[in-house]
């Protein structure tokens, strides 16, 4: 079923357009370009459902411009050569200027996008991009300094309620109960779109029934709660950060909050299992031994188990190494000692370090002097042992300096 609801509803102005009002809200930077009849290039981020389509739009609107909807999923360079002929041909005939808007410009490669370089530059086509995935790493840099960037957020549930009210009062026809409305803005997730979606397919079942949207109508419209959530993209890297920096901070119930963001959207449990071996060397370390021991077989069991069963072990090992002492003595000692082998003119490794497998070798004092058990030796002699285990240019260089209590 198309949806013509998000089409019929689609703003036609500013005023008419809810949330985001840090680009188009008074004395914004993206509506005072736009009140001027100015506008460059733009690259507009934002998470699904944010509004970007519906902000591009506007812009060729409030510059009189000819729009143009391409998709970097569906089209390719042929395409595109097609549409700038066209671009080319009204803005020498008629002096009209044409916006070209490529959604999901993020699909293309860095090649495909050099193509629009050419005529971004000359002024034939104003180029309006829409991603869902940070631009520094899937626009090309030419492309991107040619751009002004506006990050479009998810609407908050305020913003929702007015988006939904909307959409409700277009069908005076049915009758709502409260907590349906309710219902669709808290599960919408911030995405105008998905919200929509359900108002629709909800209006669809009522009028099957008895032409009133209940709670339970909704639930079954909806069927599962919205999530933005791109396993190779943003809301990837997004996600095991915040989990991360949650278990580095000693919170569990954050951290349980991020490992459930991530399973919920089919996150890789191997994926979270390998990140939590890694902090548990490298955040915890000697402070608390044991964690290491546990996130390997933490690891080994979700390998071995599978889900759903596996989310139980991710957690039980998830609030544990969160709730640990924390200790990044090894991880500084290990990185100072690599960073020395990189930039010090190494000495050589002394002789008494140095094993004597032949009587040649220990004519030339290799392992001469050696104390191969000094705690032993300390033991019977009572005497303390000395002896210089570290190269000579690098004599009482210290990496290690435990940093737990």
């Amino acid at each position: 079923m198309p949806n013509l609801l998000a089409e019929r509803l689609r703003p036609k102005s500013l005023e008419e357009f809810i949330g985001q009002s840090h680009l188009v809200g008074t004395d914004a930077p993206l509506r005072k370009l736009l009140e001027a009849g100015k506008i460059a290039s733009l690259i507009l981020w934002g998470p699904p459902g944010s509004g970007k389509t519906t902000l591009a739009r506007l812009v060729a609107k409030y510059v009189d411009a000819e729009f143009i909807l391409f998709s970097a999923v569906t089209g390719g360079i042929a395409d595109v050569r097609k549409i700038i002929a066209k671009a080319d041909g009204l803005r020498k005939d008629y002096g009209r200027e044409t916006v070209l808007f490529v959604d999901e410009i993020h699909r293309f490669n860095k090649a495909q996008q050099d193509a629009f370089l050419p005529h971004v530059e000359a002024g034939t086509v104003i180029l309006i991009g829409a991603t869902t995935e940070n631009p520094s790493f899937y626009v090309n840099a030419p492309l991107l300094s040619r751009s002004r960037v506006y990050r479009l957020q998810e609407f908050s549930d305020a913003d929702m309620a007015l988006i939904v009210e909307r959409a409700v009062t277009s069908f005076p026809e049915i009758q709502w109960d409260v907590d349906a409305v309710d219902y669709i803005v808290k599960s919408s997730n911030g995405d105008a779109r998905s919200g929509l979606n359900a108002v629709e397919l909800a209006v669809e079942l009522a009028k099957t029934g008895a032409g009133r949207v209940t709670k339970k109508v909704v639930e079954d419209a909806i069927q599962q709660r919205a999530s933005y959530y791109d396993k190779k993209g943003d809301a990837h890297y997004d996600t095991i950060s915040a989990l991360v920096k949650s278990l580095r901070g000693g919170q569990p119930d954050a951290s349980l909050h991020y490992l459930a963001r991530m399973l919920k959207a089919g996150e890789d449990p191997l994926f979270i299992a390998r990140r939590l071996l890694i902090f548990a060397a490298e955040d915890i370390g000697n402070a608390r031994p044991n964690a290491l021991v546990l996130a390997t077989s933490c690891m080994h069991a979700v390998q071995m188990i599978g889900m759903p069963e596996s989310t139980l072990i991710l957690a039980q090992t998830t609030t544990y190494l969160a709730s640990c002492p924390k200790s990044i003595a090894s991880t500084v000692g290990i990185g100072a000692a690599m960073s020395d082998v990189d930039l010090e003119n190494l000495s050589p490794i002394p002789l008494h370090l140095r094993n004597a497998a032949t009587k040649l070798m220990a004519s030339f004092d290799y392992g001469k002097d050696h104390v191969r058990y000094p705690w032993l030796e300390e033991k019977q002699s009572g005497k303390k042992v000395t002896q210089e285990y570290m190269p000579d240019n690098l004599r009482g260089r210290r990496y290690y300096e435990p940093d737990w209590e």
